[in-house]
Order: structure tokens, then sequence, then C-alpha cells
């Protein structure tokens, strides 16, 4: 029997987390997913959504008709269009444990969660919920800035750091292009212009090219003097990407651009979904 896919969406009702909610469905549909929206109980944010119940009297029974009336409209856009199914869960924790346990639990294939963009991520991106939560999952998951809305994408940046692992990576992003006959940009970018680079580039793409059998595929070596993130940043405006994706591995390119040095600079990530490949 073959398996459900499976995206858990984390939502504290928040606009940022709702543009998550219509990412996740929108993908859902592609994969014939069920959806799962999952929120934690939280005191602080409960109060923020009503003042009035100062004591969590009646928290519970308020976010569940919330959680439902999500539901009913995630059912109503996309059962139609492919989605496979919607559940609600709510449980009582920490936000970021809680959701990664709950992931854990049911296996999800993968985690869609919002990010407040630049007011969440100004002072320190590692010190985020949405930061936590790519660095602490096992299992991928896709960081949608709050204003950023869900348009089919048009292409996929793939940052690559020639690890062995990209071979395996990029069959999940060649799956997902395909959904939307997007173009793939994979990326490699250096700090100088050495021929050594160019040599390790085109090693790199003859052994990827055997396991890509998708079309609209490019193969790209940027080289930039300043920091590798700002080339990043640079590279996915120029070629208007519409979504970035990495691996998160050690001594990956994610670790270099998430560094706490670098994550300062960062405005892409802001600007645009961030697909973190965790597993294969």
């Amino acid at each position: 029997m073959e398996k459900t896919f499976k995206i858990l969406c984390p939502t504290d009702f928040s606009e940022c987390s709702l543009n998550a909610i219509e990412y996740a469905a929108r993908l859902g549909e592609k994969f014939n997913a069920v959806l799962i929206l999952f929120h934690v109980l939280n005191r602080e944010d409960y109060l923020k959504l009503s003042p009035m119940d100062s004591e969590g009297k009646y928290q519970v029974e308020f976010l569940e008709e919330k959680l439902k009336n999500l539901q009913r409209a995630v059912m109503e856009e996309s059962l139609m269009n492919g989605l496979g199914g919607c559940e609600i869960v709510i449980r009582a924790g920490k936000i970021v444990n809680g959701a990664l346990e709950y992931a854990k639990e049911i296996d999800a294939d993968l985690i869609v969660a919002g990010t407040e963009g630049m007011n969440e991520l100004r002072s320190n991106i590692i010190g985020s919920r949405a930061s936590q939560m790519v660095e602490q999952s096992d299992r991928d998951i896709i960081i949608v800035p709050r204003k950023v809305f869900f348009k089919r994408p048009r292409k996929f940046v793939f940052a690559s750091d020639y690890l062995e692992e990209d071979k395996l990576a990029i069959q999940k992003v060649v799956e997902m292009a395909s959904f939307f006959d997007s173009e793939i940009d994979l990326v490699h970018v250096s700090s100088s212009q050495k021929a050594i680079d160019k040599s390790l580039h085109m090693v790199m793409v003859d052994e990827i090219k055997p396991f890509v059998r998708y079309e609209k595929i490019n193969y790209v070596l940027k080289s930039y003097r300043d920091d590798l993130a700002l080339g990043l940043e640079n590279y996915l405006q120029v070629a208007k990407g519409d979504m970035l994706v990495t691996l998160s591995k050690k001594k990956s390119f994610f670790d270099q651009i998430f560094s706490k040095n670098l994550s300062k600079k960062m405005s892409y990530f802001l600007t645009k979904p961030l697909w973190v490949i965790k597993s294969f």
C-alpha cells in the first residue's frame, strides 16, 4: 500500500502562518497529501486572539473552532484540486518542540511553517522560531515569509555545495518542479575565480546529470568577491528565482549562509520561501 504524503503546518493564526497554510495546501494538491493543521497551546498567543478570556477558561474551545474554520476553508478550496484531506490537531507544550515531536510521531514528509520575516529575523536569525525549527527538524521543511503569497513557482534555485547528497536531493527538486513545469537552476556560488572551481563544477555537473531526467535544468557557477550568502542573494534576485532550495548537512552551504556572522546580512530569506532538504 502506497504511503500517504503528509504535510504538517504549524499555525498560531497569525498572518504569516495563514500564508503558510495556503502554501501547504497548494503543494498538498500536487502530492495528493493529507494536510495537518497543528496548534500548540500557548497562553501568550491566545491572549492576543482573545484578550477578554484572561484566565484561559475557554481557550481549547476557542482554538478548536478557529482550527475547524481553517479546515473548512482548506477543504472547500483544495479537495477538488487533489488534496487528500485536512486534519486538525491541538497539543500542549512548546511550539518548536511540539511541532517537531508531532512531525516525528506521524512521520510527516514535509513541514511548512511561516515566519514574520524582517520583524522576526532582523536581530538574529538563529533565535527565531522558524530558524529553530529549520535547525532542529529531521525532515524537510519549507519556510514561508509573511508577505509571500502562493504563486506557481517558475524557478527553483538549488544551492549546491558539491556534496554527494546533492545527487539525491536534486531528484526531490525535480519531482516538485515537474508538478509546476518549473525551471531549476543548480547553482554553486564560489568566493574565487580559480580554474579549479570551474573544473570541480564541470565534474559535479557530469556526475549529477545521470540522476536528473528533466529538461528545464540549468547548471550555474557564480563567483563573488564578497561573502557567499550575499552572492546567493544577488543570484536569486537577478535570476528571478521563486524558491531557494538547500541541503542541511554538516559542512553544507546551508550552514555557511546561516552562520551567525552572515545571518544578519541576509534578506533573500525574508522575501522568498526557503526549502531545506533534510532527508532522502
